[in-house]
């Protein structure tokens, strides 16, 4: 049995069938799970779908860039250049920690290919690394204001190969530069992967043109 990670769990369900859709969403450095839980409503989610959000809570660590300071944390981050030097093994094991999850709605009746993988932030950097691996076919990759921290690392699935990708970024960003996503949004179309970029002028947040924007795009991707 495994110890799954605590999470939110937000049901989209008007129709009230059963359940065979989700979006797994990792919150950022130092946030929770339930950061992204009043975003669902916003969505505009198409009425006969019926999707399980799961907004995981990140176990708590000390964080190097932040004077070792113990917090919510996928990982530690040991420098704030450009390059982002992080913690792999703590990226591997946080990894791993989502695809229990992944197992856990297979379990329930979701399809591997119904199942979107997101995260915002450093959690961004962990949803790149589990959906681009993942050995069978997913809905789709969000990520949200991030970086590609682990391209190096990666075991690229060609089960994945034509996941639809969803990067977004604010303009004004002064915690996770701009050009770390342009620069994820280059590497993975380089690559062969379809990827919708998309800037919003905000800083390290999300807004509601955004939100709205996430909405539809979720409603393709899950359709």
């Amino acid at each position: 049995m495994s110890n799954y990670l605590d999470a939110v769990i937000v049901e989209h369900n008007p129709s009230q069938k059963n359940i065979d859709r989700a979006v797994i969403w990792l919150h950022g450095l130092g946030a929770s799970g339930n950061d992204f839980e009043p975003v669902v409503p916003q969505l505009g989610l198409a009425n006969d779908m019926a999707v399980r959000f799961i907004f995981p809570h990140a176990p708590k660590r000390p964080v190097t860039v932040n004077g070792g300071m113990v917090m919510p944390a996928w990982y530690d981050i040991l420098e704030m250049s450009l390059e982002r030097k992080v913690d792999l093994a703590q990226i591997e094991t946080s990894s791993q920690q989502i695809h229990d999850l992944i197992c856990r709605e297979i379990e329930r009746g979701v399809k591997p290919e119904h199942i979107v993988i997101a995260g915002f932030s450093q959690g961004g950097a962990v949803a790149y690394h589990v959906a681009l691996g993942y050995p069978e076919r997913l809905a789709g990759l969000m990520t949200l204001s991030t970086y590609l921290a682990t391209d190096d690392h990666i075991d690229y699935s060609t089960a994945n190969k034509e996941l639809p990708i969803l990067i977004e970024h604010g303009t004004h960003d002064p915690v996770v530069p701009v050009i770390l996503g342009q620069q994820a949004q280059q590497l993975l179309s380089d690559k062969g992967y379809d990827v919708e970029y998309n800037t919003y002028p905000m800083a390290h947040q999300v807004c509601m043109p955004q939100i709205q924007n996430i909405g539809k795009w979720l409603n393709e991707v899950l359709a």
